[in-house]
């Protein structure tokens, strides 16, 4: 019986061993994605205990309403053990919330959870032990301890401690970017922390609140809009100023992949929506297939890589969406049909030569074998693996998942220029996903290697275990 998450722990041959060890384990991490604040690293926040940086909380913002923020994750888990929720988002002590969490893992045998909780606590506080009920008072003690007084737990010391060069967040384009350039102007801050594009609630124009949307962008650049080609002007203009503040990559997180080519329609939607009427379904769908084409343009313009996440069914739990809102851990895996939709798009953009770096995630699953092949329809040669079949992303962020991922991508594609994993994560502590990834990419190359499916060349596997760590990120992000 092998010892629970020891050294080797998913690393079932002597080559997978020698190949994590001795090429991935040390290399820095790109994390290109996630949701993390960039307030807290420019403050280098201390957390004060650890239910604070696992489960977050709740607070009332300036206009009155309420405001949940934590890791969906865990309060799924939690919610799946029968937890109620005043212990999940609500007032209940940060000790007891913790030890229904401790007690709700213990069951998650098998869940990713799990995994990750087990390697926080190794790596940052030093616990090889097991978290349960019965454990949760001294994992308690042992890990607020660390956080009160050890120097190298503060945001930017958990950052350093992990090997972190880059940080991608997540920015609305409204957004004045203040940390950013704070964090820009303080040479203390070794780390790149690169904003990220995400217009979603410009283009998402059947969702409640767009029109309020809209005029914030017309109070930011200074102007009102007539058109759908205003907004587009607008969006530019703000992307123009995310790339001087370092912006490498823009994300849109889309409920379906849209694709009307109509930019009168589109221009109709847009004076609708404005004027407080209803769009048609293909009216809407003509607002944000124009606008999607038209970021996609700018990011070929500028630099930008492109992602686009689609296939999440949200919100589907009207009673709890009612009590909390949306981003509260009530998600789940939507089935859209992503196949012509999103070649039309890249087709379209191939067609005037301004298809961007591309980067595709699907919620679903069942996705994988069509977008493994689109990318290939669609490959460049400004950078090795220009169209990226993206990482495991979110419910599939399992180990089946990422082995299905990268088992996908190799047998239609190549999984050499995989730029690899990141964290999607609003936790500072969730770098040791990049970890569990690596060691998982390094059992599937050392098993092919093993099975006799790929020669042992040491200089081969060591590019391409080098390269999906850090390297080809580190080339398709221009770092």
């Amino acid at each position: 019986m092998k010892a629970f998450m020891d050294k080797d722990f998913l690393l079932d041959t002597p080559t997978a061993r020698h190949l994590y060890h001795d090429y991935a384990a040390d290399l820095p991490i790109i994390d290109y994605h996630c949701h993390i604040p960039p307030q807290e690293i420019y403050e280098d926040r201390r957390f004060e205990n650890i239910t604070q940086v696992w489960l977050g909380g709740h607070q009332v913002l300036a206009d009155g309403s309420d405001y949940y923020f934590g890791d969906h994750y865990k309060w799924r888990v939690m919610r799946s053990n029968g937890v109620p929720e005043e212990y999940i988002t609500g007032d209940k002590p940060d000790r007891e919330r913790f030890q229904k969490f401790a007690e709700a893992l213990e069951m998650a045998i098998g869940n990713p959870m799990y995994t990750w909780c087990h390697l926080e606590l190794k790596k940052y506080f030093g616990y090889d032990g097991v978290l349960n009920g019965d454990t949760a008072e001294e994992v308690w003690n042992l890990c607020n301890e660390k956080l009160k007084n050890d120097p190298k737990m503060t945001v930017r010391g958990l950052i350093e401690q992990s090997n972190v060069a880059m940080v991608g967040t997540t920015d609305d384009p409204v957004d004045s970017l203040e940390w950013h350039k704070k964090i820009k102007e303080d040479a203390s801050i070794k780390v790149v922390v690169a904003p990220s594009f995400r217009p979603d609630k410009a283009l998402n124009i059947y969702k409640p609140g767009f029109v309020e949307y809209i005029h914030k962008l017309e109070s930011v650049v200074g102007r009102e809009f007539k058109c759908v080609g205003c907004v587009e002007k607008a969006l530019e203009e703000r992307l123009q100023f995310f790339v001087e503040m370092g912006c490498r990559a823009a994300d849109h997180g889309l409920d379906y992949v849209p694709f009307v080519d109509s930019p009168e329609l589109a221009d109709v939607a847009f004076k609708k929506a404005m004027a407080g009427e209803d769009p048609t379904k293909e009216e809407r769908d003509a607002y944000m297939t124009y606008l999607l084409a038209a970021c996609a343009r700018m990011y070929k313009k500028y630099n930008v890589v492109m992602q686009i996440h689609y296939s999440c069914l949200r919100n589907p739990n009207a009673k709890m969406l009612k009590k909390l809102g949306p981003d509260t851990g009530f998600d789940m895996i939507g089935v859209t049909e992503g196949s012509v939709p999103l070649s039309s798009l890249l087709s379209k953009l191939t067609d005037t030569d301004e298809l961007p770096r591309t980067i595709l995630y699907s919620l679903n699953p069942s996705d994988f074998d069509m977008l493994g092949t689109l990318i290939g329809s669609f490959q460049g040669d400004e950078v090795p693996g220009k169209m990226q079949m993206g990482s495991a992303w979110w419910f599939c962020d399992t180990n089946d998942g990422m082995y299905q991922q990268m088992r996908t991508l190799a047998r239609l594609g190549l999984l050499g220029n995989f730029i690899g994993m990141l964290t999607d994560s609003r936790s500072f502590l969730s770098y040791t996903r990049h970890e569990l990834f690596r060691r998982l990419m390094c059992n599937l190359v050392g098993s092919w290697v093993e099975n006799g499916e790929y020669p042992n060349d040491e200089k081969a596997l060591k590019k391409i275990v080098q390269g999906i760590s850090y390297y080809n990120a580190n080339r398709y992000f221009n770092l």
